[in-house]
């Protein structure tokens, strides 16, 4: 389902909604983001918004909140987001498969899943849960898959908790998993190199990384219970529907994950 959820809900990061919150004063992508994203959570100041996305580096949030409350409300910055990442997934779609049945029926699936799910602990989740649903198929597929992604991503931020790692920690030990080095994975390569070497050694130092920066079998085994438990904790939103509708919705969503990948967006 992570497969077919995260393609949906990440069209919220393409071009398309960045430009809807350019031409409303923002000053870049980064503007966007965080108004688009930490707009249920209301006029949260930065260091909430810093610990309900837990892995941005310490400063990034304070960049942006508060400053872009004084350009835009976040109720019009969820009405940007809405409208942005609808135009944007049909778009990327195509009108054929945006205008289908299939797309509305898996659009009310998918609605029935994503508000079937368990708040607690879950505060992202929650404040979107909180809105309203749209009406039209293809904002409301949108919007379910958003409350999905968030969902998972709330547990995902629990089971690093729960295993003592550091939003920083998690982008390296992803950088690792992929076969990168950590400087290289775009999320922290930015970082000044003595942070970022710091955040290293202390996984060097709990045996999670060898000399050589890789991932030690220890690290490796963390990284996948981490995963695991993620996988675990986002399961309960689908436990709504039958086993039936389950296939149905995975049949349903997989012209719509194939058109967006073909995409490249």
């Amino acid at each position: 389902m992570f497969e077919f959820v995260e393609p949906i809900g990440t069209v919220t990061f393409s071009d398309v909604p960045n430009e809807e919150f350019l031409a409303v004063g923002m000053r870049n992508y980064w503007d966007g983001y965080f108004a688009g994203r930490a707009a249920p959570l209301g006029l949260a100041p930065a260091e909430v918004v810093h610990s309900v996305f837990y892995n941005f580096a310490d400063g990034e949030v304070a960049r942006h909140i508060p400053w872009v409350w004084g350009k835009i409300t976040p109720e019009d910055a969820l009405a940007v987001r809405e409208q942005g990442s609808a135009k944007a997934l049909r778009q990327l779609i195509g009108d054929e498969l945006a205008g289908s049945p299939g797309l509305v029926r898996a659009a009310e699936l998918a609605t029935r899943a994503a508000y079937s799910a368990p708040t607690e602990g879950r505060v992202l989740y929650a404040g979107l849960r909180a809105l309203d649903v749209p009406e039209e198929p293809v904002a409301k597929l949108w919007h379910a898959a958003t409350l999905l992604r968030e969902h998972r991503g709330d547990g995902h931020n629990i089971a690093l908790v729960a295993h003592g790692i550091g939003g920083t920690e998690a982008h390296v030990l992803a950088a690792l998993g992929a076969g990168m080095r950590a400087e290289e994975f775009g999320r922290v390569h930015h970082l000044p190199k003595a942070q970022l070497a710091g955040v290293v050694d202390g996984l060097r130092d709990r045996g999670l990384v060898n000399p050589a920066g890789s991932s030690t079998e220890a690290g490796r085994d963390l990284k996948g219970r981490i995963e695991a438990l993620t996988d675990e904790l986002a399961a309960p939103a689908y436990d709504v529907l039958t086993p039936a509708e389950l296939d149905e919705l995975i049949a349903l969503l997989e012209p719509i994950a194939a058109a967006l990948e073909a995409a490249d967006y």
